[in-house]
């Protein structure tokens, strides 16, 4: 399938134009919305319970043909399968992508922890990969995640999906624009973790003797992949895996994807030079294996081209930034968001790609003269985006090539929590801390029984 794909983009660049005669690809030919059969992709998707993102992610692809679908839990993906029943079915992604040769792309959409060593067999094996946020489970991951990808030469997608937002590109034409002078500091925050869990109490019971059945249809071991063995407990899965550092990423692994983006490209950020954390763990016995229920980061970066070096400070657990001046009496920030602050004035953002766009306050928003939308935008959605880089070639708007980098500098956040209260000097370009040997342990993790990168 994919040799097809790349012989008719081959076509169509050589035979757009020639003199006194035009050649129209098939599609065309068939008229406005149409789309030949043979120029749609065959797609599988990793980890597809009902409630999921990859469930999510697949309901984005509709257009093409679904071929296969993979999850360790039987139960939880039935209704997945009940949507698509052409698709094939499997438990072991390794299997499928061995046994079924028509696959050209795959969605990949498991806890953090398997991420990275699905990519990559999928990317060996010449498949698009479309990988939920973050992109990997650990610092070295991410590097070697990005680099497979330029060498393997496949399109990729992280799931970050304000990545394709208007919103996103309007915030880097203003910043463009200096609609606030520089900026030299940025506070970023989330509620998460929510609902009111306190993730240290989840560990408590976790960790307590009491060993609850393996649910029927879930393959545990699978489920656990290259993460080291412990018996499986309710708060582990399905929903409550963040919350491990074995298995998850914590709130700034999980949001630091989404929150950060717009400022990660808008201010072109790359990697911070040092970063110290805190937080609220108080529980020495879970504290090794749990992620805090709130936490403070703070990172460094140098200055970058036109930027200034700059200040910025992730929170969590409901930890919020200082209220700024240009506020209302009585005036709130939402739960999740981002304050960029200027020289000559602030922006403020929510969550996913900078919905919510504004500067602050509404009397300079109405005065700004907004500048000419120069950034071309995305007219599908982000799944769609992806589907189009496979199909024509040009990457789409978080390939690995982005969002590696970017997860890079979440994950990183998430290793100064682990050793909170402690500066952190960080070479990007040598893959090291140059000040702490604890911190350099921390950019990987060993692999249980035959799983590899």
């Amino acid at each position: 399938m994919k040799k097809n794909i790349n012989s008719r983009r081959n076509f169509i660049k050589k035979s757009i134009v020639v003199p006194s005669i035009m050649i129209l690809p098939r599609h065309v030919l068939g008229g406005k919305g149409y789309t030949s059969p043979s120029d749609k992709l065959n797609i599988a998707g990793i980890g597809v319970r009902k409630w999921g993102m990859g469930a999510n992610n697949l309901s984005q692809c509709a257009t093409e043909n679904i071929v296969a679908l993979c999850d360790v839990d039987q139960k939880q993906a039935a209704p997945t399968y009940k949507k698509y029943p052409k698709a094939k079915v499997y438990k072991d992604f390794r299997l499928m992508l061995e046994n079924q040769k028509d696959i050209d792309a795959v969605i990949v959409a498991t806890p953090d922890h398997n991420h990275a060593v699905i990519t990559m067999l999928a990317m060996k094996m010449g498949k698009h990969v479309y990988c939920q946020k973050p992109l990997t489970h650990t610092v070295y991951e991410a590097r070697m995640i990005t680099e497979a990808a330029k060498r393997y030469k496949v399109q990729t997608q992280m799931g970050n999906q304000g990545r394709s937002s208007d919103e996103i590109r309007s915030l880097k034409e203003w910043i463009d624009d200096d609609a606030i002078g520089k900026v030299r500091e940025v506070f970023a925050w989330t509620d998460r973790p929510v609902g009111g869990h306190e993730w240290d109490t989840f560990a408590v019971k976790a960790m307590s003797k009491d060993k609850p059945p393996i649910p029927e249809g879930l393959d545990w071991d699978l489920w656990l992949g290259p993460a080291p063995y412990r018996d499986y407990h309710p708060d582990y899965h399905p929903l409550s895996w963040r919350a491990w550092m074995d298995f998850g990423t914590g709130s700034m692994g999980d949001m630091g994807c989404h929150i950060l983006d717009p400022s990660f490209y808008a201010l072109e950020l790359g990697a911070p030079s040092e970063i110290q954390a805190t937080s609220t763990h108080w529980i020495p016995e879970v504290s090794s294996q749990t992620f805090p229920s709130a936490s403070i980061v703070r990172m460094k970066f140098p200055k970058r081209g036109k930027h200034p070096e700059l200040n910025l400070t992730w929170s969590d657990g409901r930890i919020l930034p200082p209220i700024p001046d240009e506020f209302n009496e009585g005036e709130k920030f939402t739960l999740s968001g981002a304050m960029l602050v200027g020289d000559d004035g602030k922006i403020l953002h929510d969550s996913h790609g900078a919905s919510g766009l504004r500067i602050i306050s509404e009397e300079k928003m109405k005065d700004y003269k907004q500048p000419e939308k120069t950034i071309p935008r995305v007219t599908t959605s982000h799944e769609g985006d992806w589907i189009r880089a496979c199909k024509d070639g040009i990457p789409a708007s978080s390939s690995f090539d982005y969002g590696g980098p970017l997860t890079e500098m979440a994950l990183l956040g998430m290793i100064a929590i682990r050793l909170k209260d402690q500066r952190l000097k960080w070479d990007s370009k040598n893959l090291k801390f140059t000040n702490n040997e604890e911190a350099n342990r921390l950019l990987h993790k060993e692999y249980r029984n035959s799983w590899s990168l």
